[in-house]
């Protein structure tokens, strides 16, 4: 099907003369169209959340047309076309006054999920909104993946949000996620703070010295919890101070996937795309999925262990048609602290994804691993 979503792109599909059958429009006001859709051969196609004036709207249903009506009165739009940012998610944010994050869009959606009944909303408009809102989000995150034909290498970092800022293993999850954004990897996190904003930061930095990551981790050391009042707006000031220049926007690209389910924890401020859902089942899946380059835990506690269960999971039935490595960061962490690699390693034995285990505390040794199987599926499959 095609999908539009720009009032561009409905222009140049109104002018080519094409049919509208098995074509989408999603979200665009369509009040000044009204004679172009009046006069246009409508069968087939579907108006998600478009607003229509009752002539066209009459025309498009007489042609047997579907249309999902807009929703009114929500902080969000269900049927949206793009994904999120922070320069959306956190407008009119001032970092010299951190209370006025009350004031953002992030905010003021996860204060009406919170009002509305939280994940057991009270009415069934409300869950069919959040539900649709989830289904343009990955819509518009798979569009994102593929990119233009040349998927995206995507690896994952999990861990803790509670792992602290100024300390050793935040450093280097970043220094970590850095390098493999140079190499050409995606890099991808839940979104929020502790191991997850380290991964961002070092996407960020991806283009920046040793000395300017340094710089950054001393700054944000002064706030280490997000839990701490001036958490994010140290974020912003290291954005400030570390400018993605528009030569390093793609180069240092990183997708965060957080949830209102959490949304007492704000999204970190580094990375530069957000696909932020209100259902952290799908999100959570969601998330394991698209990492078909590799996933790497850090320390983290129980949300991290259930991603590694989730990951072995999708492994051991190969349910998404591709096994892809499982790289524990921290021999002690995850041996002794949480001792979840010997269960996983007993419970891959004799299936494919074994030999993709690695446990280490070795950056260059998680690079190696991702890079050698980077190229093994590049290598054409034999016959059969």
């Amino acid at each position: 099907m095609t999908e539009i979503e720009t009032l561009e792109a409905f222009e140049r599909h109104l002018r080519s003369g094409s049919p509208f059958r098995n074509v989408v429009i999603q979200g665009l006001d369509l009040r000044g169209f009204t004679r172009e859709l009046s006069s246009a051969p409508l069968e087939g196609s579907a108006f998600l959340g478009c607003h229509l004036e009752q002539q066209a709207l009459q025309a498009a249903l007489s042609h047997g047309a579907m249309v999902f009506p807009p929703f009114l009165g929500l902080p969000y739009q269900p049927y949206r076309s793009h994904l999120y940012t922070v320069e959306e998610l956190y407008a009119g944010f001032d970092p010299s006054r951190p209370g006025t994050y009350a004031d953002t869009l992030d905010a003021r959606i996860y204060a009406h999920w919170v009002t509305q009944g939280r994940a057991s909303p009270v009415s069934i408009l409300d869950t069919l909104a959040q539900r649709l809102h989830d289904h343009s989000v990955t819509d518009a995150m798979e569009e994102l993946l593929a990119g233009n034909g040349q998927p995206r290498k995507v690896v994952a970092i999990m861990g803790g949000h509670s792992m602290l800022r100024g300390q050793p293993d935040y450093r280097s999850v970043a220094v970590l996620a850095r390098e493999l954004t140079r190499r050409g990897f995606f890099m991808v996190s839940g979104g929020g703070p502790g191991a997850m904003e380290a991964t961002h930061l070092g996407a960020w930095f991806a283009r920046r010295t040793d000395a300017e990551l340094d710089a950054a981790l001393a700054i944000l050391a002064k706030a280490p919890s997000y839990k701490d009042t001036e958490w994010l707006s140290l974020a912003f000031d290291v954005r400030t101070a570390f400018p993605l220049r528009p030569e390093d926007l793609l180069a240092c690209a990183s997708l965060g996937i957080p949830t209102w389910h959490y949304g007492h924890e704000p999204p970190n401020a580094f990375a530069t795309i957000i696909a932020k859902y209100f259902a952290n089942s799908v999100r959570e899946e969601g998330l394991i999925t698209i990492a078909r380059g590799g996933i790497i835990y850090s320390p983290g506690s129980a949300g991290t262990i259930q991603e590694i269960f989730q990951d072995a999971c999708q492994n051991h039935y190969n349910t998404v048609g591709v096994v892809s490595p499982m790289i524990f960061l921290g021999r002690e962490f995850w041996t002794r602290t949480r001792p979840i690699y010997p269960l996983v390693a007993q419970l891959a034995q004799g299936y494919e994804y074994a030999r993709y285990l690695r446990l280490t505390d070795s950056v260059d040794e998680v690079i190696q691993v991702l890079e050698e199987y980077d190229r093994d599926q590049a290598l054409p499959r034999p016959p059969g």
